[in-house]
């Protein structure tokens, strides 16, 4: 069985992560490509000899021929077309985020329920060798209870073009926060058996978007969303999760960070470096995991896992519901930002 693929948004990140993703799956074929700037849509399809070229997603979902409706538009379309896309049979491979506020996820959540269909948004960072050989640990009980996280993602200089969607709220739905906690805090989430978030409180700076070496490039264009986000979250089990994320901070180097504390161990993955922490006969251990094998590069494990859950071979291990989780937590630290107290999920 060959699965037909029609792309929504053939943009940078698409290049990026999901080409190669679906290229690598010897059973799906892309067959359309659609973009506003139909000229990039042609352009990508010029490697692609018979594919149809759209500017209007609505005629993309509307061919009975298609089964998967991969979208890598800006932020503020993915629920729109995810919708649509359900509502018209298909499957739906998301680009983070879910959506831009919570009632859109839960759209989509309803949307792939009531389809029937499959509904999944990136989540790469899970595919990492690292993260997978950590969450075996942790689902063994060798690091016993997670109680205590970090997570961030920081950079000294990093903001996305001046003028673009990243930076225009109204596309993006803010900075650095929903560019790159959805990654970090999903991870985080994951791995410690993905708690229900109870409580989130959080601040929101934008300390960098007049400056000239913000970006590289004179002070022009939207720049309406922060340029660094901190906060906290409280789960349902007990556990709290602190996290940062900036595009720009006077701090000494880029770092992803993610750590767990548990009863009997924790660990630190550091700009994909894994560390473990625990004791054995009254020694402090510390073991760094040596991984051999060439990695299957993370966006492509992601999608290929998508389309062996739609060929029925795998059972998903990122849903809707994860995606309502997020948003939610995203929505609240900017709504906590706002009004200067904890908010109540």
């Amino acid at each position: 069985m060959t699965l037909k693929v029609g792309v929504v948004g053939t943009g940078g990140i698409f290049k990026f992560a999901h080409l190669p993703g679906w290229l690598s799956h010897k059973e799906v074929e892309i067959v359309a490509f659609c973009d506003a700037f139909k000229a990039s849509a042609e352009a990508a399809a010029k490697d692609f000899p018979g594919t149809k070229v759209y500017d209007d997603y609505r005629e993309l979902i509307a061919d009975p021929s298609i089964d998967i409706i991969g979208i890598s538009t800006p932020n503020l379309y993915h629920s729109e077309i995810a919708i649509a896309a359900l509502r018209q049979g298909k499957h739906v491979f998301c680009e983070k985020p879910d959506a831009i506020n919570p009632a859109e996820a839960q759209k989509m959540a309803d949307a792939a329920r009531d389809s029937g269909k499959l509904l999944m948004a990136m989540r790469n960072n899970r595919f990492s060798e690292e993260a997978k050989f950590a969450k075996k640990i942790i689902g063994k009980g060798e690091l016993g209870d997670l109680y205590m996280g970090r997570c961030g993602w920081i950079r000294r200089r990093g903001i996305p073009g001046r003028g673009g969607w990243f930076t225009t709220k109204e596309l993006s739905g803010g900075g650095p926060l929903i560019d790159l906690g959805v990654h970090m805090i999903d991870m985080a989430m994951w791995l410690a058996g993905n708690p229900k978030p109870v409580t989130v409180s959080g601040s929101t700076y934008r300390k960098f978007a007049d400056r000239p070496d913000a970006s590289g490039k004179i002070p022009e264009g939207t720049f309406d969303v922060e340029d660094l986000a901190a906060g906290f979250i409280r789960f349902d089990n007990g556990a709290s999760l602190q996290i940062e994320f900036s595009w720009a901070s006077n701090i000494e180097e880029e770092k992803k960070f993610l750590e767990w504390r548990g009863t009997e161990g924790g660990f630190s993955l550091v700009n994909d470096k894994l560390s473990l922490f625990t004791e054995n006969e009254g020694a402090l251990i510390d073991q760094k995991p040596q991984f051999t094998a060439a990695p299957i590069p993370q966006h492509t494990a992601n999608i290929q896992h998508f389309v062996e859950c739609v060929l029925g071979r795998e059972t998903p291990i990122i849903t809707p519901e994860h995606g309502v989780d997020m948003i939610k937590i995203l929505s609240a630290i900017y709504e906590s930002a706002e009004r200067g107290r904890e908010i109540v999920l």
